[in-house]
């Protein structure tokens, strides 16, 4: 049987796991900065905890598991026979893998509401499953890295996500251009355009502008019902660049007038960013329980003009998701970084730091059996020092050492042959250069190189 594994998925050599982990670590260090704390919560929900929470579309997109057992024995055998997925799915599956990570964290705030102290910040970073159609920047398997805050309605907390999301990217090196809007804009428009009542069907089809077209939003409008008068009062909200020229649009709308307001305080707190910062009433995250402020952060292309990638961060308002799940209603508002999407695009602008890919400090090398005994302790002294340190596991010739010693991309190597052994003065040779030096114990475990 040939190898292989699931399409969306996949399998990372030592050093991608090793940029991954510098992704990792730079978005992890921001978040305590920042007061985030972290929690854990289960690979799988409940079903009932997944479902209706993520749009129509979400709903499609959960990766559903199969009961324990004989999962067909609670099965209708007509239903089967007639193959109603719809209706057996409820008899065969109770659980699914997790889509996102912020539903499970609503559901954890009611289930720990009695143990936690409000406003509450957390953090995690951990993968979610998506059923999704594989493509480039687009995974069945993937990470996100999510801040939030839950227990206040202070848009503080808006402005301080933006200054997160910005400096994070900062510090990663990328360009970015971080988008923000505000759903009640949208419930305006809705209203103005006389279609309250169809506001999700009005902002499933804005969501996808930037992948149809402004004659595909108009078609999806007019197919979801929309009438065509309605529909050219929503092809005037397009083109708005600025928070001044909706404002008029909205003038007639309490609900849209809030939402300016709301995004206007957020511009007014953030203060100087390193990357842009642009309102775009065309955003409008597709799920459902959003309900105030929308990020999307995407690669700014006048900076990157060669990269073409989704989204890689984004993120929103939620006013009543724990009250989903029996517990108070407790605002929230939080980000998402895709830290896939993030990979890929370092990868292709080679922004990962040379050392990002690098885990050891020295490879020991030994020329004959008795340096490679030495050089066993060498190896122990070097690691309770802190040094990042290991060993070729025998003697061997030194051009087959130093193959491998590429092959592990080590940056520098310890050649150890009698003469170091003797007198404690090691050979070092720096890969990248070729420069060799000598050095004793004391500078080797104090890395003074």
């Amino acid at each position: 049987m040939k190898p292989s594994i699931p399409k969306g998925t996949r399998d990372f050599l030592p050093h991608e796991v090793r940029r991954r982990d510098y992704i990792f670590d730079v978005i992890r260090r921001h978040f305590r900065r920042y007061g985030f704390q972290p929690i854990e919560t289960p690979v799988m929900e409940n079903l009932s905890t997944l479902t209706g929470k993520y749009g129509e579309e979400g709903d499609r997109l959960l990766f559903k598991v199969l009961n324990n057992g004989d999962f067909l024995r609670k099965a209708d055998p007509q239903q089967l026979a007639d193959q109603q997925s719809d209706a057996v799915l409820p008899q065969i599956s109770k659980r699914g893998l997790r889509y996102d990570l912020t539903v499970p964290f609503a559901r954890y705030v009611v289930m720990h509401q009695n143990d936690l102290a409000f406003p509450f910040k957390r953090y995690a970073i951990a993968p979610v499953w998506r059923a999704d159609r594989p493509q480039k920047g687009r995974y069945n398997e993937f990470y996100q890295c999510d801040a939030d805050v839950v227990g206040s309605d202070s848009l503080l907390y808006e402005a301080e996500l933006t200054q997160l999301l910005d400096e994070v990217f900062a510090t990663l090196g990328l360009k970015t251009v971080i988008r923000l809007n505000n759903r009640k804009i949208l419930a305006g428009l809705a209203e103005i355009a006389g279609h309250a009542d169809r506001m999700m069907d009005i902002t499933i089809a804005i969501d996808k502008l930037d992948k149809i077209g402004e004659a595909g939003v108009e078609k999806e409008l007019l197919d979801r019902g929309v009438d065509p008068a309605a529909v050219d009062t929503i092809k005037q909200f397009l083109g708005v660049t600025s928070l001044e020229k909706v404002a008029p649009l909205l003038a007639d709308s309490e609900v849209g007038r809030r939402g300016i307001a709301e995004l206007q305080a957020v511009f007014d707190r953030v203060g100087g960013l390193t990357n842009r910062l642009e309102f775009d009433v065309t955003l409008a995250r597709g799920l459902d329980y959003y309900t105030g402020c929308i990020y999307e952060v995407a690669v700014d292309t006048d900076a990157h003009p060669d990269i073409r990638m989704g989204s890689i961060a984004g993120g929103g308002r939620y006013a009543d998701l724990t009250g989903i799940f029996g517990g108070r209603d407790l605002s929230g508002v939080g980000v998402s970084f895709g830290a896939e999407r993030i990979y890929d695009v370092l990868e292709e602008l080679e922004l990962f730091p040379e050392d990002a890919s690098k885990d050891l400090d020295y490879l020991l090398l030994c020329l004959d059996d008795e340096s490679l005994i030495h050089g066993f302790e060498l190896l122990g002294k070097l690691r309770r020092a802190g040094r990042n340190a290991d060993l070729y596991p025998e003697a061997a010739k030194l051009g087959k050492m130093m193959k491998y010693a590429d092959q592990r991309n080590a940056p520098r190597v310890v050649i150890i042959g009698s003469r170091e052994a003797a007198s404690m003065q090691y050979s070092v040779k720096e890969m990248a250069t070729g420069e060799q030096t000598t050095r004793s114990l004391r500078e080797l475990e104090a890395g003074s190189l």
